[in-house]
């Protein structure tokens, strides 16, 4: 009974959530629309990294997840950031993310079933 309240509980509160998420995300600058975009697909396709039984695969999957989106904010950051420092930063992201990120493609192709 506990759980059918709280999931009853849950499905009411959905509705005013998304609500409040749709009215808040009419506020974000176009950077942060990229920004939320970028961690919204993120968290999604680490999440499918996690439901593979291999654990090889899983962490394979999850770090392309993670280094991809690292890409994005480094993309947002160049498009949008001002500080000389942190645009030279995501630079150099970019390049180091992008390698690790072709080399876990290729091992995940050969390695999952």
């Amino acid at each position: 009974m506990k759980t059918t309240a709280a999931l009853l509980l849950a499905c009411m509160a959905a509705p005013a959530f998304a609500a409040e998420m749709s009215h808040s995300n009419s506020d974000m600058t176009p950077m942060q629309h990229e920004y939320m975009m970028s961690m919204e697909t993120m968290q999604k396709s680490m999440h499918e990294g996690g439901m593979e039984t291999d654990a090889d695969v899983a962490f394979a999957k999850g770090m392309l997840a993670h280094h991809k989106a690292a890409l994005d904010m480094a993309r947002i950051e160049l498009k949008y950031g001002k500080d000389a420092e942190m645009r030279k930063l995501a630079e150099n992201i970019i390049k180091a993310q992008q390698a690790e990120i072709d080399q876990m493609e290729t091992w995940v192709k050969k390695h999952q079933k």
